[in-house]
């Protein structure tokens, strides 16, 4: 198969499938090895930029995925459906970042970071398809342990969660005092954060 040809095929697989596709389906499909086939999509991803087209692929942990550029959106919607934004609290902000760092982990974890019932939050993250039941965890009960999707990596724009930012010592402490101010009295607000997912 020649390196044109296997550009074709990897474009059609994502282009059809819509979704992730592993790179090790992508490097059956074209009969080569991981490491080649993750470099081949690489070039695409360059050559898709270089070339300014409304589409662009994507790298989610060992997946690769085609979508549309970001700078395309308000010329999509004239002709679709705009799709329906969740809105996240501060409060499900706060559980999805104990979720995202701390991951796996079990709502009682969560709760006793939180110092609060984590039942609904860590529900609506789930129905928002940011959070997912990834096991169970190996003690008496067998807690369910959730961790993030593929969705929250999209959705925060990050390829894996080891790209996550790391926050300081200094930050921690910042955190902790923001949020003992914030449990005051007549001192709590309801942020709202718009995320697209």
């Amino acid at each position: 198969m020649s390196i044109d040809k296997m550009y074709a095929v990897i474009e059609a697989i994502l282009f059809t499938m819509g979704e992730s596709v592993e790179v090790s389906k992508l490097a059956a499909a074209i009969e080569q090895d991981i490491p080649t086939t993750v470099k081949l999509v690489h070039n695409m991803m360059d050559r898709y930029e270089a070339e300014d087209r409304g589409v662009k692929i994507i790298e989610l942990e060992d997946s690769f995925q085609m979508c549309t550029k970001a700078e395309a959106y308000e010329y999509i919607i004239k002709v679709a459906t705009q799709p329906k934004k969740q809105v996240l609290t501060d409060v499900l902000l706060e559980t999805l970042s104990i979720i995202a760092y701390k991951q796996p982990i079990t709502r009682q974890e969560i709760e006793s970071i939180r110092g609060v019932s984590c039942d609904h939050a860590v529900n609506k993250l789930v129905e928002y398809g940011l959070v997912a039941e990834v096991g169970r965890l190996d003690a008496p009960g067998r807690p369910l342990l959730f961790g993030t999707t593929e969705d929250f990596l999209r959705s925060f724009g990050v390829k894996s969660v080891e790209d996550l930012p790391v926050i300081s010592s200094d930050k921690l402490e910042d955190f902790r005092k923001e949020a003992e101010s914030e449990t005051e009295p007549d001192k709590t607000e309801d942020v709202e954060v718009k995320v697209e997912i």
